[in-house]
């Protein structure tokens, strides 16, 4: 088909077809733009909402935990921490007077006898006294409870001894006190007697 139109209508379509091709172009952006523009006020929005959103769960979460007396709650946790703490310290201390009465009549020499043991003020010793037949059985009890194969003490020091007149017809007229250390590993001491068991 020859197409006979003048060459300035054949030129006026031609940039008609162009414009149209352009127009479509151009509105194809602006929705392209529109739907960018929609799609960022929306995000915007939504991250707006979620933030906002956020604080609120924050602030009544504080709420709550002011409401439960989260202040009391870790007061009484820190109490019953520190109680448990004692606790420890003094079931360290407690002594099993059962094994430990055992073990001393054991050292004692046959010319002695216990006839006093207290606690003292000191932490993890205890006094002892005894009656003697003479200075020799006194000392000979202070080298027992010493001596670091019986495991009782780490040390026992005389504190005194005094003795009666030997005319008298007492059979054991000297009476000796000492006072003595508990050895860290012995085991008349209720923790370490749970750790032994344990072994």
């Amino acid at each position: 088909m020859i197409n006979l139109l003048p060459p300035e209508t054949k030129s006026a379509y031609y940039y008609a077809r162009r414009n149209r091709t352009l127009l479509r172009w151009v509105f194809a952006c602006i929705f392209c733009l529109a739907g960018g523009v929609l799609l960022a006020g929306g995000g915007y929005l939504y991250l707006n909402r979620s933030i906002t959103d956020t604080n609120q769960q924050i602030a009544y979460s504080n709420h709550q935990l002011q409401a439960q007396h989260l202040s009391s709650v870790q007061k009484q946790v820190t109490t019953i921490s520190n109680n448990l703490k004692l606790t420890v310290q003094v079931l360290s201390q407690e002594i099993l007077f059962s094994k430990l009465l055992k073990q001393l009549a054991s050292v004692t020499p046959s010319n002695a006898i216990l006839t006093n043991l207290s606690i003292g003020q000191t932490q993890g010793g205890v006094d002892i006294t005894a009656q003697t037949a003479d200075y020799n059985a006194a000392t000979q009890l202070q080298v027992n409870l010493a001596d670091p194969k019986n495991q009782i003490f780490s040390k026992a020091d005389i504190v005194s001894i005094t003795c009666t007149s030997t005319d008298t017809k007492t059979k054991y007229p000297c009476t000796v006190t000492l006072r003595a250390l508990f050895a860290t590993d012995n085991p008349f001491l209720f923790i370490n007697d749970k750790k032994a068991a344990s072994r």
